[in-house]
């Protein structure tokens, strides 16, 4: 089966999920990648084949998303960029012929299968935006920028046939053709046997106040994510400044006895599934963010805040253990249940447009055949 599988590329989230997925389908299916930005810089040399389309970007100030702003940057972007970039792409994924099409909130691979009646199917968390029921509770105090979230949202993928979103948490759906799956998670999480240790680990772009907060706790926290950080391990007290590194970065949250870093739900689901209370910290202006803290803390498996202060701090450590106790009943096998439907649902969707296929050609040989008959049978009245 030919497969279009398209990655966006804001934040790494998407692509390292989707690199899971395109691997499990490349070991029976013919698949190719069309992905933007930081996505297809990471999975252009891991993977087959990966084209490089314009996708759409955040304008930030000083930590927040700028919602107006955004707007504007991205439609200027694809005035001055897309179009014939657009056009040379889908001319190329036309000449294949892909017989499904997925796609990870990245929105050229939704216009292509909608353009050519190909069937669509979205893996992604941020449909949960759209396509649940989110009480008071999640939304209040942010209702504008739920509302602007949710129709961004409902705006770059529409049309799929199935959105199968990734979570941790079920509220209701809204939505027919919704299905909550378990999250997509990295081989090296799945791999990681979870172990109580005694330190923080820390995903921050280093804020004074917040490291104030950590140092006055006095509980060692390994610190990553700092903008321009150490290319070694440099320690202020009871703050160990990491750099960048998978494994170590894994090791380290594998160990940790606590997590604390923004609203993303990338990691906050890593966090969840290796056992690990999390202090979620969502992105000022990023709705998704915090819902994913708010449902975090629901659950049981942590908290919510909007600012990392000594006394947010403090009463997140004094709860670690009822977090713990919450965690030790969340239940995920690896990612053998999400990966396994979303190939059911491709094979599944490819072989009804076949047929589909099948039934307009010998509806349309049925017409031509009754268009030749009474063409003939009018000749001969006139004869």
């Amino acid at each position: 089966m030919r497969i279009l599988y398209g990655v966006n590329g804001e934040g790494m989230g998407h692509a390292t999920r989707s690199r899971v997925v395109i691997e499990s389908l490349l070991e029976r299916h013919d698949v190719r990648v069309v992905a933007s930005g930081a996505a297809f810089r990471y999975l252009e040399g891991l993977l087959p084949v990966v084209d490089e389309v314009l996708g759409p970007t955040f304008a930030m100030r000083d930590g927040e998303i700028q919602r107006w702003a955004t707007v504007r940057q991205n439609v200027q972007s694809i005035s001055l960029e897309a179009p014939e970039a657009i056009r040379h792409w889908m001319k190329r994924a036309q000449e294949w012929r892909p017989e499904v099409v997925i796609t990870d909130f990245e929105p050229l691979a939704g216009m292509y299968a909608r353009a050519t009646r190909t069937p669509l199917i979205a893996v992604d968390n941020i449909n949960m935006l759209d396509r649940c029921r989110h009480d008071r509770e999640i939304v209040d105090g942010h209702r504008e920028a739920f509302m602007v979230a949710r129709a961004v949202t409902r705006s770059m993928v529409p049309g799929a046939i199935e959105y199968m979103v990734t979570t941790f948490f079920y509220p209701r759906p809204s939505k027919r053709q919704t299905r909550l799956v378990p999250p997509i998670l990295r081989p090296e999480i799945i791999a990681a046997e979870g172990e109580r240790g005694d330190h923080l680990v820390v995903y921050s772009s280093g804020e004074e106040s917040a490291l104030a907060a950590l140092r006055a706790s006095g509980v060692r926290c390994r610190v990553y994510g700092m903008r321009g950080g150490p290319t070694e391990g440099t320690v202020d007290g009871n703050l160990e400044f990491r750099p960048r590194s998978n494994e170590g970065f894994v090791e380290d949250l594998r160990t940790a006895r606590a997590v604390v870093a923004g609203g993303g739900f990338s990691l906050m689901s890593e966090a969840v599934y290796l056992g690990k209370p999390m202090l979620a910290l969502p992105l000022h202006g990023q709705f998704e963010q915090m819902m994913n803290s708010r449902y975090l803390e629901r659950e049981g498996f942590g908290m919510a805040s909007t600012e990392l202060t000594p006394e947010v701090l403090d009463r997140f450590l004094s709860g670690l253990d009822g977090f713990e106790t919450a965690l030790a009943g969340y239940e995920q096998e690896g990612n053998m249940v999400t990966l396994r439907e979303v190939e059911e649902r491709a094979v599944a969707a490819a072989g009804a447009a076949r047929r589909d296929l099948r039934r307009e050609r010998r509806g349309a040989r049925r017409r031509v055949r009754r268009d030749r008959s009474s063409t003939d049978d009018q000749r001969r009245d006139r004869s």
